[in-house]
């Protein structure tokens, strides 16, 4: 859906799995049909064991389709060894730490033991192509305003302008790709684009215009945003307050539907629970910072209440549904649900929880209360290093 059927610009995905890269090869062949460049960048720095699977892609896919992403210069020596299982250059980002210090090199540090020299030298001899620098910051993720997610942004494209800038010489004489942004930070631009809130006229706002528009003057460099999970979001991305957002329900399209397994409202505990069947395996085990749980209860099929239900404590197979702290001396009501009615359960990480399942059920939220499935969209899951 956000590559559109009938569009002409060119298709450009993140995939952090190679799994993913061969769910999506009949879809990007149709795009190819429809003589739209595609490219697709295996998201963490390369390693031998993924080299023959994007080889054998890139065979399929024809060149300049596969991209990678180095930080180090050992695996100068698996772009060479790609160029020989597929008989096409690697396309290359080389990865920049601006700040989260997960993957990357710092801005002034990308020749580390030659690595960029080394890099010129594989692409003199026609084993790879370097595309840009590549940064990617969950800093983001801690921020609760549009202005921190603009910042955030502005600090991930001055870092990757500084390590051009940086090391000029020592790199290739056309135009290259700064290439940033996490979910806040696209959001945050959709705000300044669209001028919906006061922090789109501040005056750091319009330093990001200036940044966006020109990231670095007299140099032929463009900047791309990629943009993480906006299109479903979750209740981490909902808590950034990034852009204007309202409810769970409202906002967030992925959700996971589990059973009551038991309640606990007779005084057996030092509060009303409730006993949910799923746990990490249904939902991931990944914590939000705005509050102490692993999933909020939608209001689906329930009463409105006062204060959310969060699943306040979470294992392999269950998870414990409680209130979310009030004031201190309010009465905390019974668990206002049913053995064996089914809720919806908003993921703190939408990316961990999509990946538990092999498809999704597709609802339309204006039939039948939102039950109604309309589609069946099957996915890639799990994780394999193994070769091809």
């Amino acid at each position: 859906m956000q590559m559109g059927s009938s569009e002409t610009f060119d298709v450009n995905l993140v995939a952090s799995t190679v799994n993913e890269i061969h769910h999506l090869v009949p879809l990007l062949q149709e795009f190819q049909a429809q003589h739209r460049r595609v490219n697709v960048l295996y998201g963490i720095p390369l390693v031998p064991s993924q080299v023959p699977r994007l080889a054998s892609l890139a065979r399929t896919l024809g060149e300049d389709t596969i991209a990678v992403m180095i930080d180090h210069p050992a695996q100068i020596d698996f772009l060479s060894e790609f160029h020989r299982l597929a008989g096409l250059p690697a396309s290359v980002f080389i990865k920049v730490d601006t700040g989260y210090h997960r993957a990357g090199l710092p801005p002034t540090g990308l020749n580390k033991a030659d690595l960029l020299k080394r890099l010129a030298q594989a692409e003199r001899d026609g084993h790879a192509r370097l595309l840009g620098v590549y940064s990617h910051s969950s800093l983001s993720y801690a921020g609760s305003t549009p202005e921190e997610a603009m910042g955030h942004l502005t600090a991930e494209i001055t870092g990757c302008r500084d390590a051009v800038r940086h090391h000029v010489d020592l790199l290739p004489d056309r135009e290259l790709v700064i290439s940033v942004g996490a979910t806040p930070q696209a959001a945050s631009v959709q705000n300044l684009l669209q001028g919906q809130t006061s922090a789109a006229a501040s005056a750091e706002a319009r330093g990001l215009r200036e940044l966006l528009r020109d990231p670095l003057p007299g140099a032929r460099v463009k900047v791309e945003l990629h943009a993480g999970n906006y299109a479903v979001l979750d209740m981490q991305q909902l808590e950034t307050q990034a852009e204007s957002r309202g409810r769970p329900d409202d906002e967030v399209a992925i959700s996971v539907v589990a059973e009551v397994c038991s309640l606990y409202n007779g005084g057996e505990r030092a509060q009303p629970e409730a006993l949910l069947a799923a746990g990490t395996l249904a939902l991931g085990r990944e914590p939000c910072h705005s509050y102490p749980g692993w999933g909020v209860i939608g209001q689906w099929r329930r009463e409105a209440a006062s204060r959310r239900l969060i699943l306040a404590r979470i294992s392999q197979e269950h998870s414990i549904v409680t209130w979310e702290k009030g004031r201190d001396g309010d009465e905390v009501p019974d668990i206002p649900l049913e053995v064996g009615q089914a809720v919806r359960v908003y993921p703190n990480h939408s990316c961990v929880t999509g990946a538990m399942h092999g498809w999704y059920l597709v609802v339309d939220s204006d039939l039948e209360e939102g039950s109604k499935v309309v589609d069946v969209w099957v996915r890639a899951r799990g994780y394999s290093a193994l070769p091809a």
